[in-house]
């Protein structure tokens, strides 16, 4: 299975897991990331990468082979997102004014075309336009992070 990352994971997989503390967990994520089945979008970079912590350096290392650009057909599916006059919720009029990178989309969209599992710690809410929402009118599976590890069949 592939899985596409959002922001909010692994911001919270960098304030919880320690590398230090969690040699283990860090050598099976970096296998997952070098045989490119965990993955991520650009946009997911450009929200976490501005920061000289610990997930901004390890981000900028990654950059070439975890944060791609997306293609034509991932672009169209975003297209796609937002014809659901619904969805066009998921940028807020505050991140439009401010120019801020909104990577929810463009996860989702990678998702789809690739074949992915979304991973977000997101929860679906009720006629919300969040991540969780979206993927399930897609049929694009979606879980957290502990989620992902159970998946994964992870135990430390």
């Amino acid at each position: 299975m592939k899985y596409v990352f959002d922001s909010d994971s692994l911001i919270n997989l960098f304030r919880h897991y320690y590398p230090e503390r969690f040699p283990t967990l860090w050598e099976k994520f970096d296998a997952l990331v070098s045989g490119g089945k965990l993955i991520s979008v650009r946009e997911v970079y450009n929200e976490i990468g501005s920061s000289e912590d610990s997930l901004a350096i390890w981000a900028k290392e990654q950059k070439k082979i975890l944060f791609l650009e997306s293609t034509t057909e991932e672009l169209k599916f975003v297209g796609k997102i937002f014809q659901v006059r619904h969805f066009q919720a998921m940028i807020h009029k505050k991140e439009r004014l401010k120019g801020k990178p909104v990577a929810d989309p463009f996860v989702i969209a990678r998702a789809k075309i690739s074949g992915a599992c979304v991973i977000t710690q997101e929860k679906n809410i009720k006629n919300a336009a969040r991540i969780p929402n979206v993927c399930d009118h897609f049929r694009i599976p979606c879980i957290n992070l502990e989620g992902f590890m159970e998946k994964e069949n992870w135990t430390f």
